[in-house]
């Protein structure tokens, strides 16, 4: 019984920190101009992140207190994937770091390549192709399609 209850207080953290960060988002999202949904403006897509933050952690919190949730077997849970969160995390800082001081190209490949090495699954080989086909699909859309104003390489 205790783990069922943990399970549950587990869920509702793990809602109520979706819907936190959802709602900052929204809010840091409103001191930009929208723009409209033809010619998107720079507070378009974290507004757009906030509220699936926000839907997604109601999901959440409504599965949490679903009487099927209590149900299930807590005891049965893998442990966290740890590799897979560090990898995830150091990926998006990486993206940070590069973009700023290498540009799209490299910061993608980067971030792709480093995240994609936190499935146990993924090679160095299978994990390069995929940082390789998702940067040349992300210069297609973001650079583009687009037209974001991201340099693609900076050199210094």
């Amino acid at each position: 019984m205790q783990s069922k209850r943990s399970a549950v207080r587990r869920e509702a953290w793990a809602a109520g920190t979706m819907i936190v960060l959802g709602l900052g988002a929204i809010a840091q999202a409103s001191t930009y101009s929208l723009g409209t949904l033809a010619r998107m403006g720079p507070g378009m897509f974290p507004a757009i992140l906030g509220a699936l933050l926000v839907m997604l952690g109601l999901m959440i919190a409504r599965m949490a207190v679903a009487p099927e949730a209590a149900d299930d077997d807590a005891e049965d849970l893998p442990p966290p994937e740890w590799r897979g969160w560090g990898c995830i995390i150091g990926g998006l800082l990486t993206f940070i770091l590069i973009g700023k001081f290498g540009g799209l190209v490299p910061a993608t490949f980067a971030l792709v390549f480093i995240s994609a090495l936190g499935d146990r699954q993924h090679t160095l080989r299978s994990a390069a192709l995929l940082a390789a086909g998702v940067t040349v699909l992300g210069v297609a859309v973001f650079s583009w399609a687009l037209q974001l104003q991201f340099p693609l390489f900076r050199w210094g």
